[in-house]
């Protein structure tokens, strides 16, 4: 089955070189128009241009995802030129790497902003065109520093996590519009990889392998609520799981009971994803640990 845009219209952030240049492309070839968006207005034309040589359809945007006017200005100037936003990448991204000893708290917020409220922003500028038309197909760039953590990206791990949160909740909004709202966490040779990983450990992470992701997450018919991580041609997905757990009720000992019971609470027997946070509510309020007790009372 081949995946078909066209008609489609794609705004990628951080758009100018790595994992962004890769997306757009790859996005172009499969039919859509794409803005190229990043802080670089030379970067942007460039990577226009290359798509455009190629038989594509794309435009330049250069402005930064923290400027909140420049994005709604660039959504606004979109939909004026080709009616429609189907497809957005949020993608752009920055390094402040310290140990959260040493970390200034500035740069915690700058990371914080850039990943977490630059995608907000741009999400939140399309969202209501989305809505109107009944489609859309949102991608988060999260992480595994923030999925499983890594030594030195407090910032960067907790702004990635956040975006999975973004996208669980955006996901169940939007599900009645068609909007489709996923997570990529990618593994690719970038700048931002420049000093942090040697050249072995980042051999074979080309950004290209990456972006196949992105367009069966740009597709009609891609899923909802996914974390999809790629990296060297291998695709895997991440979920957030809820085990079954035990019941101690409010047991004098609960806090010992759960101490002595770490084992239990951690089996992954029987784990679960949840529909939605309120899944946590009705599988505590209804733990299986409960009927046991209570057959035991009544014997």
């Amino acid at each position: 089955m081949t995946i078909d845009l066209k008609g489609r219209v794609a705004i990628v952030t951080g758009a100018g070189g790595g994992l962004g240049r890769s997306h757009a492309i790859a996005l172009a070839r499969h039919g859509a128009r794409v803005v190229v968006n990043d802080l670089s207005a030379a970067a942007c034309d460039a990577v226009a241009a290359e798509i455009t040589a190629a038989g594509g359809e794309a435009v330049p945007w250069t402005c930064s995802v923290t400027d909140r006017e420049g994005v709604f200005a660039m959504v606004a100037g979109v939909v004026e030129r080709w009616g429609r936003i189907d497809i957005l990448v949020n993608n752009a991204g920055i390094l402040r790497d310290r140990t959260f000893a040493n970390m200034d708290l500035d740069d915690f917020a700058l990371v914080v902003d850039v990943h977490l409220m630059g995608s907000v922003n741009l999400t939140k500028a399309a969202w209501p065109h989305m809505r109107d038309r009944g489609y859309g197909r949102v991608i988060f760039t999260t992480s595994s520093s923030g999925l499983y953590g890594n030594f030195g990206q407090a910032n960067y791990g907790a702004a990635k996590m956040a975006l999975v949160g973004l996208m669980q909740t955006l996901a169940l909004e939007g599900r009645k519009f068609d909007i489709r709202v996923n997570c990529l966490a990618p593994s690719a040779a970038t700048r931002m990889t420049e000093g942090v990983y040697s050249d072995d450990d980042l051999k074979g992470l080309s950004t290209d392998l990456v972006s196949p992701g992105v367009v069966a997450l740009a597709a009609e018919s891609a899923p909802t609520r996914t974390i999809l991580l790629a990296g060297a041609g291998a695709f895997e997905q991440a979920h957030i799981t809820m085990t079954r757990g035990v019941h101690v009720g409010d047991a004098p000992d609960a806090a010992e009971q759960i101490q002595a019971q770490w084992a239990r609470i951690a089996d992954r027997t029987e784990e679960q994803v949840p529909e939605s946070g309120a899944a946590q509510y009705t599988h505590e309020i209804g733990h299986p640990d409960r009927a046991v007790v209570g057959a035991l009372d009544a014997a």
